[in-house]
């Protein structure tokens, strides 16, 4: 890659129209309804499934958001997708597309899902919500499952559509005791981690999943076309102000991400990779009869070539810059800058399996220097992942 072109950033910007002809790259640039409560931030936007979704706001820095969402409670307007599978053979085709048994889903709770293509390389991950016995809506990551969805339905009896549903995440150790003020009647009991509930907020019947993409406390909220945004948004923003929660971009999840080894798809992953080669073996079912990939995924290699890395001084360049004595051994996937850790951090994906957890690196860095780097096992740190699942409540300290 041209280096002026590896040292540059795009992002997407909001102006007043001009006008008011259609604009047809609206379909493509799709606005969050709650977008109009970033707009006094200077908002630059990144494209996450042809949906806006702000990459930085001029309140506060990456940091001030990182903070924030460790030690108290965020609001953050996403770009995933749900896309609702419903009819008597839905499940039945989930089970198809998926890698693991649909069948152990029962309803009011969500899944992780993945997809695979026939030769095992994966398509695209996300949060599978089972809202009835034969309607689900899976929230999916960036990139396509539709027409996968449509070619593998040929003979079922099974409706899918994209419901226009838009989701924004409330993530943080305060985040269930803002759930608790700012919900009308009473809180969804139990509301376990990756359960999903039928709520009313403002006035407004919405869908509400104890999950996120921080690996942190938090709950996500799934608002439907014909809710009253304008009326939900201002009461999340209300409320909120007793928890000094703000609102905030994609750097508040990237280093949370990173630090806990959720995957990114597209970047950590692709159709290059199997579940295996990425650290994912777990989610894959081969008890089950059959899926697509199921028979590449048999005799495919087991072993993990994606870790964690910690970077001395500096952020890791995106791209095979990994070197052992020279020579080019591995792809940096994801970088960033932990303020917890104080180091960078990434995912990164090695070309041999005997490389991995405390071999030592050279890698490229933002500062154009090479630093020392050490492979690791992800998470960088709550092992067991206590942290999402309220077990682990001990707030750190900011540094």
């Amino acid at each position: 890659m041209n280096s002026r072109l590896q040292y540059t950033r795009f992002a997407a910007k909001a102006f007043p129209s001009r006008g008011d002809r259609p604009r047809e790259l609206t379909r493509t640039m799709a606005a969050h309804p709650l977008s109009f409560q970033e707009l006094p931030y200077d908002p630059e936007y990144t494209l996450y499934n042809k949906r806006l979704t702000p990459e930085s706001l001029n309140h506060m820095t990456d940091d001030e958001m990182y903070w924030a969402v460790r030690t108290g409670v965020i609001l953050r307007h996403t770009g995933e997708l749900p896309i609702e599978i419903s009819g008597p053979d839905a499940q039945t085709l989930l089970n198809r597309v998926f890698t693991r048994d649909i069948s152990k889903v029962k309803s009011g709770r969500c899944s992780y899902q993945f997809a695979c293509y026939h030769d095992g390389g994966m398509i695209n991950d996300g949060v599978l919500l089972r809202l009835a016995h034969d309607r689900f809506w899976m929230a999916q990551a960036d990139g396509e499952l539709f027409s996968w969805y449509k070619a593998h339905a040929v003979g079922l009896d099974v409706r899918i559509h994209d419901p226009d549903v838009w989701v924004s995440q409330i993530q943080g150790p305060r985040s269930l005791d803002f759930l608790q003020v700012v919900l009308d009647g009473k809180y969804p009991e139990p509301f376990k981690y990756f359960d999903c509930a039928t709520v009313t907020i403002a006035e407004q019947t919405v869908v509400i999943s104890r999950s996120g993409f921080t690996n942190e406390l938090g709950w996500e909220i799934y608002m439907s076309p014909e809710i009253d945004f304008e009326r939900l948004g201002a009461h999340l923003l209300k409320v909120g102000e007793a928890f000094d929660m703000p609102l905030t971009a994609i750097p508040v999840f990237r280093a949370r991400r990173i630090e806990a080894g959720l995957l990114s798809a597209g970047c950590d992953f692709d159709q290059t990779t199997t579940p295996y080669a990425v650290g994912l073996a777990g989610f894959v079912d081969l008890d089950k009869p059959d899926f697509v990939g199921r028979e590449a995924l048999l005799t495919a290699p087991k072993d993990c070539l994606t870790w964690g890395m910690r970077v001395d001084g500096s952020v890791a360049v995106l791209g095979r810059g990994i070197r052992i004595d020279g020579n080019r051994v591995g792809r940096v996937c994801s970088s960033t800058w932990s303020p917890y850790l104080e180091c960078g951090v990434a995912i990164v994906r090695m070309d041999q399996a005997e490389q991995g957890p405390d071999t030592m690196v050279m890698v490229d860095c933002i500062d154009e220097q090479s630093h020392g780097a050490v492979l690791c096992r992800m998470p960088f740190y709550d092992e067991k992942r206590e942290i999402p699942r309220g077990k682990l409540v001990a707030i750190p300290e900011r540094k």
